[in-house]
């Protein structure tokens, strides 16, 4: 299964190669704004997170509702999935300097449901070591993730470069908490590879070209690390929109 999906992530990477090596070089893409993506298509009633809420042609046979993680309320009116690689510095970005605010101005007070979604782009070595064990981390808790998620997040460049990922990324399992017998257990035995292969086809066929890309559902997807007052400015003009304009 391994050996599958390393090739699958080769296909991926020719895919994702130019903007990821555009994003990881240059300046993030800051112009989207709310008026922007506000003339795009008008968001309906609000809907599961799965593949029907993404572009035609994007996954329909991939379970989406069953893939990454979600934080907030799933009755929330607005549905946000982010699309990100461990090993992409401005994902690392949005985590360490936005995704804090968005969070609790947005996620813990009802106005959106977010969706996490890792997947791998091919573009850094080590990612996948990094998503297995936070997959893994997942079937522990919701708690051990979120620790270790911030942790992969925070101390990046630790495994990113390291030549001994696996044991880096255990260290740090085990500070957040994980039962180590566990998560030796289920990355010994792949158990989680089948989500991350299933994120990777998804943002392959969804024309995910860059990383962070941002799916606000019923609107043009974002992607960049944008800065916080943009995305502040994005999602509460898509709220508002979602809850005066015939949304929940």
């Amino acid at each position: 299964m391994r050996r599958f999906f390393v090739g699958m992530v080769g296909v991926a990477a020719a895919l994702t190669v130019a903007a990821c090596s555009a994003q990881d070089s240059g300046s993030p893409d800051t112009s989207a704004t709310a008026a922007g993506l506000l003339s795009g298509t008008a968001r309906g009633s609000s809907s599961p997170m799965g593949s029907a809420n993404l572009p035609a042609g994007s996954g329909e046979d991939i379970d989406v509702a069953s893939l990454g993680y979600n934080s907030g309320d799933p009755d929330s009116p607005v549905r946000v999935l982010e699309m990100s690689d461990y090993g992409c510095g401005y994902c690392r970005q949005f985590h360490v300097e936005t995704f804090p605010t968005l969070l609790s101005e947005f996620i813990e007070t009802g106005m959106v449901e977010w969706k996490f979604m890792p997947f791998i782009t091919g573009m850094f070595d080590n990612s996948l070591a990094a998503t297995e064990a936070a997959e893994c981390a997942l079937l522990q808790s919701h708690s051990v993730f979120d620790r270790l998620n911030e942790r992969l997040w925070m101390d990046q460049t630790d495994w990113k470069r390291s030549g001994e990922p696996e044991v880096v990324v255990r260290a740090m399992a085990a500070d957040a908490g994980a039962d180590l017998a566990e998560l030796d257990a289920c990355l010994a035995d792949d158990r989680q590879l089948d989500r991350i292969a299933g994120a990777t086809s998804l943002a392959q066929t969804a024309g995910v070209r860059g990383t962070p890309t941002f799916f606000v559902f019923g609107y043009q997807p974002l992607q960049g690390a944008l800065p916080t007052d943009a995305f502040r400015e994005i999602l509460t003009a898509v709220h508002a929109e979602a809850t005066q304009g015939g949304g929940n």
